[in-house]
């Protein structure tokens, strides 16, 4: 099995690389949108015909180097194509940021001392990167693929897709399996084979995006260029926010979970459409928190671990008593998160229900996959 992630690494140039890396990055964007052009009027989408067709310019007219020449039509192709695969409708894409794909080996190499090698408008500079919490990516055994420099907030960052071969994880070999319920006051409830719920509070997380929430509608309301700049910096930074709060949380999951478990998730699929039987107060963080990139991390980092996670049906996992099986809507009162089963009486907080139901599907799915293999 093979596992990719991208690392995300801060380069410390000097002042004089700092200034050769902008023009770079500003050049490269200037003929990325040269290209874009070349693209939407002609709708040649094939390599070797777009780069005969403008590799002369950009050399000659942008002053790009040979390299940078076909990175850039690389690079425009997969926007293209990427906006075909979303269903957009064809339109002229325009690249804004100043960024720069490099191709392994060819635009950018990583040195064991610590030393970034990239090429610029000048040729190649050696800049010093940064590896704090990252060492164990740059031990031989991770693969680089195509990266990306970015300049954000007058800093520079190389984000790299590093790939490795983990093992298989075997499902005859599972030690534990852990339900896992996301929801609105807990981010999590979790709940394993030692009868064991831990829950991962939510409430100030979503009374955070409650501030962000308002916040954005005084600013939506005064029209003005400043506070539209305000906008997409408050934007920005619950974006981060939630992306850190995620990985705290995946992370915190899968540790929680151990080596060789089974960890079972909702099946994130209508989530958007499940919103009509949620407070309307709440339908904006329902849809709003990324849960789907909260699957993404745990996902990824239970590879690591030699674990495994499927996604089932949520359907009346919050109405089902796990004690004698009986489904029923009345079970469950939402205002007051309770669970009382109308038949044997069991009673427990809604959401560990959810999760304990989702470890009993887990256990079904581990029978049904050992027995059959």
């Amino acid at each position: 099995m093979e596992l990719t992630i991208t690392a995300k690494v801060k380069i410390s140039p000097n002042e004089e690389q700092k200034k050769l890396l902008l023009e770079t990055l500003q050049a490269v964007k200037v003929g990325c949108n040269f290209v874009s052009e070349q693209v939407y009027q002609s709708k040649v989408l094939t390599r070797a015909k777009l780069i005969n067709m403008t590799y002369e310019t950009l050399r000659s007219h942008y002053s790009l180097r040979s390299q940078m020449s076909q990175s850039i039509a690389i690079a425009v192709i997969a926007k293209y194509k990427s906006a075909k695969s979303n269903d957009h409708n064809w339109s002229l894409v325009r690249f804004k940021k100043p960024e720069y794909d490099l191709v392994f080996n060819r635009d950018y190499s990583i040195r064991p001392n610590k030393i970034f090698s990239v090429n610029t408008l000048e040729g190649r500079v050696q800049i010093p990167y940064e590896t704090k919490g990252m060492e164990h990516f740059f031990d031989g055994t991770w693969r680089f693929g195509t990266a990306k420099l970015v300049y954000k907030k007058q800093k520079y960052f190389l984000h790299i897709p590093m790939t490795k071969e983990i093992p298989d994880a075997d499902l005859k070999e599972v030690k534990n399996i852990l339900g896992v319920d996301v929801g609105l006051n807990f981010l999590a409830v979790t709940f394993n084979s030692q009868d064991t719920t831990t829950f991962f509070k939510g409430r100030h997380r979503k009374d955070k995006r409650g501030q962000y929430k308002r916040v954005r509608k005084s600013l939506q309301q005064k029209q003005t260029p400043s506070a539209r700049r305000r906008l997409r910096a408050i934007g920005s930074r619950e974006n981060r926010w939630m992306t850190d709060v995620n990985h705290q949380v995946s992370k915190a999951l899968v540790e929680h979970a151990g080596k060789n478990s089974l960890i079972v998730l909702e099946e994130l699929e209508g989530i958007r459409s499940a919103t009509e039987k949620v407070r309307k107060r709440d339908r904006w963080y329902t849809v709003g928190w990324a849960f789907y990139q909260l699957r993404q991390m745990i996902e990824y980092k239970a590879k690591r671990n030699q674990s495994t996670v499927i996604a089932v049906d949520p359907a009346y996992t919050s109405q089902t008593c796990p004690k004698c099986g009986h489904t029923e809507k009345a079970n469950r009162n939402k205002k007051k998160h309770i669970f009382h089963c109308k038949t044997c009486g069991y009673i427990s907080n809604d959401d560990r229900i959810g999760a304990m139901n989702l470890h009993r599907k887990g256990m079904e799915y581990l029978v049904a996959v050992t027995t059959s293999a």
